[in-house]
């Protein structure tokens, strides 16, 4: 898969954001390669942003954020799962996007299994609904935390991002980000979710429930 340049990445997130629906996100290792058509994305603008990993500045933890576009920032999130991001804009900025589901288009057999593994019963229906189940289909761990999109990690996972195209696809839906607390969570202010109409991987909104917790971003 052609991966475009890390300039196509370096954007206002909110620009970039749509630009991700309909592209196709990919990731290979030794156990073979799961890619996913991008249906959902939240958008996340470091320091003007109060949901955003990065709106307090960098840390160890959100160190990717302040890097170069056209990287993948991935977290570990609740002590439950991991959660993928494309680093968007010039370095500096904090600013990402949060891959929230896609569906499975390479590698369906080896996606359900890693969904499978600490389950009871296999999952049904979209293998990659969610951002856990996203990061989960697709193997990705804090290790692939930093790995450039068209690039290889150090332990041999190699990651793309193929686009549709250069503009966003007609008819994509905006609204409020899923279950970000606090002011982060304004659906006025902060309308930073983008999907793909008529896709059952994408989404049913929810609010945040009211506890303390990190930003989601």
């Amino acid at each position: 898969m052609a991966t475009p340049s890390p300039v196509w990445f370096e954007r206002d997130p909110l620009e970039l954001a749509p630009l991700l629906l309909g592209g196709v996100l990919r990731r290979a290792d030794r156990a073979g390669a799961v890619a996913i058509r991008v249906t959902e994305v939240e958008a996340y603008r470091g320091a003007d942003d109060p949901g955003a990993h990065s709106f307090r500045g960098r840390t160890a933890r959100n160190a990717t954020m302040f890097g170069p576009g056209g990287h993948v920032y991935c977290y570990f999130t609740y002590g439950m799962h991991h959660a993928v991001n494309v680093v968007a804009g010039p370095a500096g900025s904090g600013w990402g996007v949060l891959v929230r589901a896609g569906a499975v288009v390479e590698g369906a057999a080896l996606a359900l299994a890693r969904r499978s593994a600490r389950r009871a019963s296999a999952p049904s229906g979209e293998l990659a609904r969610g951002p856990g189940n996203v990061a989960q289909a697709l193997g990705a761990t804090l290790a692939d935390d930093g790995a450039a999109l068209g690039g290889t990690t150090s332990d041999g996972a190699a990651w793309s991002f193929e686009p549709v195209a250069g503009f966003a696809p007609p008819g994509h839906r905006t609204g409020p980000r899923v279950g970000v607390s606090g002011p982060g969570g304004d659906a006025t202010a902060f309308p930073w979710r983008f999907w793909l109409p008529g896709e059952p991987s994408v989404s049913a909104y929810r609010a945040a429930a009211p506890r303390r917790r990190s930003p989601a971003g």
